[in-house]
């Protein structure tokens, strides 16, 4: 357990949180249970809390996985978009001009994959204790069973500022039979296009965690031993990328450089602008492996 306080970009209120998800948590874990602790990245800000899979569970996902058909990638459904927006009085009442550009960004990275994000309604609540609500706290479990809505092919998108300078983190799908009230991705409000979290104020934020939704690993997932992030066309990397470090290559004894524009690393906005085609395709087997229509 770490204590993370005051990280962030000046002007930010931001409130000590314990992160609590990022280890020690059971192969039902909602979020994973690897040991991967958030490291701050440009201007102090974590960019995510979504830890590294256990490997018994990362075991049974790709068995899970390895059981679909693959089919070939086409137009694979529109998935419809609830966002709760959390405030704490006046704090955080975001227009909902981000929102609809946050939507337009997701639209634009999954275009690819044939996917595309329907945004259905936008509810706003006044709750302090929800609004700085950190990773597996109880605060963040009564403001997703209160407020979640749909079933496991639908996104519930949580907007607040749980502070210490977190970014967001995300549930992955094959949690979803378990525990369907917690499903979904929180992010921080400032992230979204028209905040002021920069370098992390252009929505990828939200691509980043709904990557992960849609059950994608961080590309550093493993390092540069095994099966890495379990997709084969992402190279291999050591560790997150900051910034925009263009010819990094931290796993020399691999092919291909780190893959620091990939939407699943943890590199400014400005410099992720790609999934893979193997990516894709995972997207598309987890979909049909533990959403779609369930």
């Amino acid at each position: 357990m770490h204590n993370w306080t005051g990280a962030g970009l000046a002007g930010l209120a931001f409130a000590t949180v314990v992160m609590a998800g990022c280890g020690g948590q059971s192969a039902d874990s909602l979020t994973g249970s690897g040991s991967l602790a958030p490291i701050a990245g440009s201007n102090g800000f974590i960019r995510c809390s979504t830890p590294e899979v256990d490997d018994a569970t990362k075991m049974r996902v790709e068995m899970d996985l390895a059981g679909q058909t693959v089919r070939p990638m086409g137009p694979n459904g529109t998935i419809n978009v609830y966002v709760h927006v959390i405030t704490s009085g006046t704090a955080g009442n975001i227009p909902d001009s981000w929102i609809t550009s946050q939507i337009q960004v997701l639209n634009n990275a999954y275009g690819p994959s044939g996917f595309s994000f329907n945004l259905v309604s936008i509810s706003r609540t006044n709750n302090a204790t929800w609004y700085t609500a950190g990773p597996n706290t109880s605060a963040e479990t009564a403001m997703k069973t209160a407020l979640r809505q749909g079933t496991a092919d639908d996104l519930n998108i949580y907007v607040s500022n749980p502070g210490g300078g977190l970014l967001g983190w995300a549930t992955f799908p094959w949690s979803y039979a378990s525990a369907p009230s917690k499903d979904g991705i929180v992010v921080l409000n400032q992230s979204l296009p028209g905040g002021i979290a920069a370098p992390y104020n252009q929505g990828d934020t939200g691509t980043h965690e709904v990557g992960h939704w849609m059950g994608l690993y961080h590309t550093f997932q493993g390092g540069c031993t095994g099966n890495g992030d379990s997709v084969s066309d992402t190279p291999y990397e050591k560790s997150p990328a900051y910034g925009c470090p263009t010819g990094r290559d931290t796993c020399r004894n691999k092919a291909g450089l780190d893959p620091i524009t990939n939407f699943m690393d943890y590199t400014d906005d400005a410099c992720m602008n790609t999934f893979s085609g193997g990516q894709n395709l995972r997207m598309l087997t987890a979909w049909n492996t533990y959403r779609k229509g369930k």
